[in-house]
């Protein structure tokens, strides 16, 4: 009770002088956001992905390993730094895939991380058909990218080369001519 007598008086007018001192204290950060923020509204797009450089560490082998699964086709992925050669079971990739659906595919993840011509790729790859196959080698191809270049996967996620498709082919039943399909009924 002491304190509100004429003693806070005094007291008073020095309050304000902190209040001013702490008035500068936010103004000096508020001039130095603006500077943070305004290279960033130079440049409202962002920018275009660098082409991959030499990952920081090497993996025993030199390789950098992925394994894709679409329906029952498995994927063994590896690539390395090299020139772009792209084989698949030993055969370049467009002896490999008749279906020009196939192999573009496959290079829309090189074209969309821009390493196509920075990584060599070879596959090996068993199961499945044709279309399954490919669906095996993208996967794998984006998981083996993922870490030969950790940067590149917010690219990857963004076109889902890191999603496994779960779909597969549902089995036949007993006493049915497929998996849904049923034998024709007769009444008579």
């Amino acid at each position: 009770m002491t304190e509100q007598p004429t003693n806070d008086m005094p007291q008073d007018t020095p309050a304000p002088e902190t209040t001013e001192a702490a008035a500068p204290e936010t103004t000096a950060p508020e001039t130095a956001a603006p500077e943070a923020t305004e290279p960033a509204a130079a440049s409202p797009e962002p920018p275009a992905p660098k082409p991959a450089a030499a990952p920081r560490s090497t993996p025993s082998g030199g390789w950098w390993l992925g394994t894709g699964r679409r329906k029952t086709a498995v994927a063994r992925v590896r690539i390395r730094p090299g020139t772009g050669q792209f084989v698949v079971n030993k055969r370049p990739y467009d002896q490999f895939f008749p279906a020009e659906r196939d192999r573009n595919d496959l290079m829309n993840v090189l074209e969309k991380t821009r390493t196509g011509s920075a990584v060599d790729v070879a596959v090996s790859v068993s199961g499945g058909g044709c279309t399954g196959q490919a669906g095996a080698i993208v996967l794998g191809l984006a998981r083996a990218l993922r870490h030969y270049d950790e940067s590149l996967e917010p690219i990857l996620r963004d076109n889902n080369f890191l999603t496994r498709d779960p779909r597969k082919v549902e089995r036949k039943k007993y006493g049915q001519r497929g998996a849904r399909a049923r034998f024709q009924f007769s009444k008579r």
